[in-house]
């Protein structure tokens, strides 16, 4: 039969940002694939080594739009770790709040969204529904839904209001009520256990051959190798939390274990919040004087934390200038969002393409920056 060339991207429902992937097809199924990065023409890493180190605040959440927080961490930690500069107590656990949220919104517009293509198309409505609940309280603290901009080297912009905690507890104990109502839809519909079940199989071996990590390695493999657990970071080591583990990795799996760590990141914030200091700073200054001239002392370090796609990390080197010298962003999509989609794409069926990259949690940005 003569081969065929689909596309699935950059514009289309199945596929998360700019980002396309040439399908050669002969029948329904896929038979050779290539990732096609080059859509956003950014160049984060370049962008970041010309721009003075606060004017970077700006730029770095936009590296992955539905998980934009986990950059202003990682970016803080590394400045904070070359300059030497202490992050108040309080900074730490409202860092960890905002984390979590993120990471709870990402997990419900995922969860939601994976109705999409298997035709359960209540799933879409119901996750970016609950995930804009996130966003009011996002806009509340930060005054922004999407690019927060909120967590800064030396700790977090401003404190949080009584009223805004309450919010999050009342938005926690709505949703800890509303989940068994996505286990029914969703990953109880036999639709959906078809489409996901025993398929789009992830090896162990394809794990340890990538280098995956997050969910695709953790239900592969076995091991809670989870950054908050291995190497702690804000005040992860003062909380108790469960990490979910298997040695059997279908889409089904995948998909079920962000459902499972919705439930243990409502765990961690009512922790935080009981823990957490009722009164002191949240910011400490790095240098004074304006901050557009801070320069930062000449050195070289990676910072890294769990984000919903696995470890998520910076390079950085800083010469002393008023500029990074050199950024380079571990994207964790990035080795099954490029090599991934290459060799292990092929043999997938053309409905499933989009199911494939949705439960590999591939976030394009990470791959074009």
């Amino acid at each position: 039969m003569k081969e065929l060339k689909l596309y699935l991207g950059p514009n289309h429902p199945g596929m998360h940002g700019n980002f396309s992937v040439h399908m050669y097809v002969d029948g329904d199924t896929i038979v050779r694939a290539r990732p096609m990065p080059g859509m956003l023409h950014r160049g984060f890493e370049k962008l970041m080594e010309r721009r003075l180190w606060m004017n970077n605040l700006a730029l770095i959440p936009r590296i992955c739009v539905p998980e934009p927080d986990i950059n202003e961490m990682v970016y803080a930690m590394a400045i904070e770790e070359l300059t030497g500069i202490e992050v108040p107590e309080k900074a730490h656990w409202i860092r960890m709040i905002i984390l979590e949220l993120a990471r709870i919104a990402n997990h419900l517009m995922s969860l939601g969204g994976i109705g999409g293509p298997v035709g359960l198309y209540t799933g879409p409505n119901w996750g970016l529904a609950d995930r804009d609940l996130i966003l009011d309280i996002f806009q509340e603290i930060t005054g922004a839904r999407i690019y927060h901009m909120y967590i800064v080297p030396g700790g977090v912009r401003k404190d949080l209001s009584e009223e805004t905690i309450e919010k999050i507890k009342s938005f926690l104990d709505y949703l800890e009520n509303r989940l068994p109502e996505y286990e029914d839809l969703i990953l109880k519909n036999s639709l959906f256990q078809r489409r996901t079940k025993d398929k789009l199989l992830l090896p162990a071996e394809v794990v340890w051959e990538l280098g995956v990590t997050g969910i695709g390695m953790r239900s592969a493999v076995g091991e809670a190798y989870d950054i908050r657990k291995v190497d702690p970071y804000a005040r992860y080591d003062q909380v108790e939390f469960y990490v979910p583990t298997a040695n059997y990795s279908d889409g089904y799996t995948r998909v079920y274990f962000k459902y499972l760590e919705t439930f243990q990141s409502i765990k961690i914030i009512r922790q935080v919040l009981e823990k957490m200091p009722k009164k002191g700073k949240v910011w400490n200054k790095i240098s004074s004087g304006s901050a557009l001239r801070w320069r930062v002392p000449k050195g070289q370090v990676y910072t890294h934390i769990e984000c919903t796609r696995g470890e998520y990390g910076y390079y950085m080197v800083s010469e002393g200038e008023d500029k990074p010298y050199r950024v380079a962003v571990r994207g964790a999509s990035y080795p099954q969002g490029l090599l991934g989609v290459e060799k292990y794409l092929p043999g997938t069926r053309i409905e499933d393409a989009a199911l494939w990259m949705e439960t590999m949690g591939v976030c394009p940005p990470e791959i074009d920056r």
